[in-house]
């Protein structure tokens, strides 16, 4: 049985620290929620070391798991349970150890008074804008459940335009990283041995033959040096990109590649429209709104673009009038907006705009997958048929003088 190290709630000013011991950390935070406590931070401390493992609160949740809560959560509140007794038993059934110690929390700030929104946005590296801003509209509203299930709607589509990205990116990258790295070791450790029969052969080595010999003897001499090269370069770019500035001008870059610049818009355009059409939808404020998709933006271009929108409709703008003359609005947008906002119907268009751009998204991906497949699958079968055939033809050669 480990000893653990706690801090934990017991009313509004009252936190109170101390050591339990249980077989593991969700035995340990089943143990303080029965004695009334809320834990904000639970460590385990090793016995031998005095080492102490922190056990955060403070990690991400995927959009899976996101969708499975607010729609686990709107039909526990549908069923006629309390707030904080649903809250408790997603606590309870929840495998997600971060999700549980968050909703500990969360239960603990609303017993205390606090808003169940505020609770949430206590935990923004957890809980979104979008979700917070979902969640007051709700409570506002009193249509909390109504907001739930829309927000679990959301959160399945999300997933499921990730989950397609995802499977169709797999085979492709699995087959780049195959062939990169057979054609790395054949470069480096098995070519060089094998090179060593043409200096056997006392004549000159064919063009191929030469230019293989040479950039295998580079690689088997410097491959350490290649190596590190590249994985300075990779924590180079890691770094760049994880500054506003240098993620600004990477995701410039990418959406000036023709056929992957326009997937990746039309991908991230369709998220976001159809964000704010929800948010429209439950009755949040557009510039809030705008606010809102902006923060919830990954891509840093489109997210500069809505500071501007935004910005544009506090000024006196329309929505329509602040995109008039942006560059990555296609003029599809544009006149669908604008009809909307006549109409007074924009969620609808921005839903519908949405959905446009998700079937396009989904047939751009299917179209970069058929090409993208054969044409790598051709590249290293180009490659290494260079490779075998510099390698037999000296052989060829050979024959041919002796006959």
């Amino acid at each position: 049985m480990a000893r653990y190290f706690y801090k934990a709630k017991k009313g509004i000013n009252d936190i109170t620290e101390g050591h339990i011991e249980a077989d593991n950390e969700y035995i340990a935070l089943s143990k303080l929620s029965q004695m009334g406590m809320y834990p904000l931070k639970i460590e385990k401390e090793d016995a031998r070391s005095g080492a102490v493992r922190r056990f955060s609160i403070s990690g991400r949740i995927g959009t899976k798991d996101m969708a499975v809560f607010t729609h686990q959560f709107s039909d526990l509140l549908g069923s006629g349970l309390t707030l904080i007794n649903a809250l408790g038993i997603l606590g309870d059934q929840t495998d997600n150890r971060t999700l549980k110690a968050v909703l500990g929390d969360v239960i603990g700030k609303v017993k205390d008074g606090v808003s169940l929104s505020e609770a949430f946005a206590g935990h923004p590296r957890v809980f979104s804008d979008f979700f917070v801003s979902m969640i007051s509209s709700g409570e506002v509203g009193g249509v909390l459940e109504d907001v739930l299930k829309r927000l679990s709607d959301h959160y399945e589509k999300e997933d499921d335009i990730k989950s397609k990205i995802q499977s169709a990116m797999a085979y492709p990258c699995l087959v780049l990283t195959v062939g990169v790295g057979t054609v790395f070791v054949l470069l480096s450790f098995v070519i060089p041995r094998l090179t060593v029969i043409f200096d056997e052969f006392g004549q000159a080595l064919p063009l191929p033959t030469r230019i293989m010999i040479s950039v295998s003897g580079f690689f088997a001499q410097f491959w350490w040096v290649i190596l590190c090269v590249l994985s300075m370069a990779a924590f180079l770019f890691v770094r760049a990109i994880a500054t506003r500035q240098g993620k600004f001008r990477f995701d410039r870059l990418l959406l000036s590649i023709p056929l992957l610049g326009n997937f990746m818009k039309k991908t991230e355009l369709s998220r976001l429209t159809k964000s704010l059409a929800v948010l429209l939808d439950n009755g949040v404020p557009i510039l809030r709104s705008i606010e809102v998709i902006s923060a919830t933006s990954t891509n840093e271009v489109l997210r500069r673009e809505f500071d501007r929108i935004g910005k544009n409709i506090k000024d006196g703008s329309s929505f329509s009038a602040a995109i008039k003359d942006n560059v990555y609005f296609p003029a599809f947008i544009k006149n669908m907006i604008s009809v909307g906002e006549e109409g007074g119907n924009l969620e609808g268009s921005l839903r519908r705009i949405g959905d446009s751009y998700e079937h396009d998204a989904d047939r751009t991906v299917k179209i970069m997958t058929s090409l993208i497949e054969p044409l790598m699958i051709l590249g290293m079968g180009a490659v290494v048929a260079f490779i075998v055939v510099a390698m037999l033809l000296p052989i060829f050669q050979l024959n041919l003088l002796v006959k």
